[in-house]
């Protein structure tokens, strides 16, 4: 006979899904921008919560058949669905989130990930053996994977691979809707007759009033910890945001005071483009402190390889991700701009632009155009950024308290003074 459900059931079903889903994808699109340890802890987290998601809804949804007889899930298989869940969805995450989004790693994020949801779902099925004997009808099992397949990779381009990422809660109903969809469909595919009940227990069980609260107290309570979590990392950015702007504004008058002669005689060993002039800025901006903080990921000749902070002349928004310019080549960084602004040194690097950063220390000379302005930078090219009109009087206020005073010239460009 086949299965019918209790609507009600059916609806907490698709809650509890969407919900694992949303704040487990909170966690993957930080991913790719974290470094160690903290990239371990977010890509186990958005494992745990999906998976968590993927489970629950199947076993509400389960406790929403409408079956003749009582049922017994067997623990084993029970426990057995829930670690293959999260081990394919960490796999499916780390692949989509790892480097750009290309068809291949779509297809095959999608692929682990959809496949993940139908293992757990027949795992799970198999926990009910002991009381029903079930048959699946092929059509709809090859169906079920279907749509998850699909549905899990929709969710997964919407995440990583579009230029401008839609709302993170459209991801999450997208997936939600993988699980739910591909479960009820195999459900409809299902057939099953009872057994006799057997004498004496083989393996330990769980009652369905036992499970339902289980599974909901768990699902409910590890996803609202991982939110919780989410909601202190962006005070404590904003915090940090605030602690450096003080700083920053406190070194750039004790520069403007101590550092001009230095300065001055640094811009114009930039304006002659020689590599001693680039460290002489980079020191006058502030003897003894790093320009960055590390390393940015970008890819060069097709390879996956690094750049240091020290060699970024500017940033520029590319899509979802951005180009690095090191005053001769450009190269693709898998980072947003908001993303790699986070691993600069606010010191040295300036927002300019909403789609452009600036290394101060590699600028040459500016002028006004329009209702903003425009970089110089220095390097080969003489490449040019602009400036937005609400940042062009802090930029340039900037560039004058670093100590490179200038004069304007009958070209509307602002040079370098002199060297005295």
């Amino acid at each position: 006979m086949s299965v019918m459900h209790e609507p009600w059931l059916v609806a907490l079903s698709l809650v509890m899904a969407f919900q694992g889903s949303f704040v487990g994808l909170n966690l993957a699109v930080q991913v790719r921008s974290a470094i160690d340890p903290r990239r371990r802890l977010l890509l186990a987290g958005a494992a745990l919560t999906v998976a968590l998601a993927i489970w629950s809804m199947h076993f509400v949804g389960m406790l929403a058949a409408r079956l003749p007889v009582a049922v017994d899930f067997l623990v084993l298989p029970t426990l057995l669905s829930f670690l293959v869940c999260v081990l394919v969805v960490g796999i499916a995450v780390f692949a989509a989130s790892n480097a750009r989004l290309t068809p291949i790693r779509l297809g095959l994020s999608a692929f682990v990930m959809g496949s993940g949801i139908c293992t757990m779902h027949y795992l799970g099925m198999y926990a009910l053996h002991g009381s029903l004997q079930m048959e699946h009808d092929p059509a709809y099992v090859f169906a079920s994977f279907l749509i998850a397949f699909n549905a899990a990779g929709l969710a997964m381009w919407l995440l990583f691979g579009l230029g401008r990422r839609p709302p993170i809660v459209i991801s999450a109903a997208v997936l939600a809707l993988a699980i739910s969809a591909m479960h009820y469909t195999a459900m409809a595919g299902l057939t099953y007759e009872t057994l006799q009940p057997v004498s004496g227990t083989l393996a330990p069980a769980l009652s369905p009033g036992m499970l339902a609260i289980l599974v909901s107290c768990v699902a409910f309570l590890v996803s609202g910890l991982f939110l919780l979590a989410l909601v202190p990392a962006q005070e404590d950015q904003t915090d940090r945001g605030m602690v450096r702007n003080q700083q920053l504004e406190e070194e750039l008058r004790a520069a403007s005071e101590d550092k001009q002669g230095q300065s001055a005689q640094a811009v114009m060993a930039v304006s002659g483009k020689t590599a001693s002039g680039l460290q002489a800025v980079a020191q006058a901006v502030r003897p003894g402190q790093p320009l960055g903080k590390g390393m940015l990921p970008i890819e060069r000749d097709g390879q996956k390889t690094k750049i240091g902070v020290l060699d970024i002349y500017a940033i520029h928004a590319d899509a979802h991700y951005t180009r690095l310019y090191d005053g001769s080549r450009e190269f693709f960084c898998p980072l947003s701009i908001s993303e790699a602004e986070q691993q600069l040194d606010p010191r040295t690097f300036n927002r300019v632009h909403r789609s452009h950063i600036v290394n101060l220390s590699r600028v040459v000379s500016y002028k006004r155009s329009g209702d903003g302005g425009v970089l110089i930078l220095a390097g080969q090219e003489g490449q040019s950024v602009p400036v937005s009109r609400s940042r062009w009087g802090r930029v340039k206020a900037r560039l004058k308290a670093l100590g490179q005073n200038r004069h304007q010239s009958h070209t509307g460009h602002e040079q370098p003074a002199a060297a005295q």
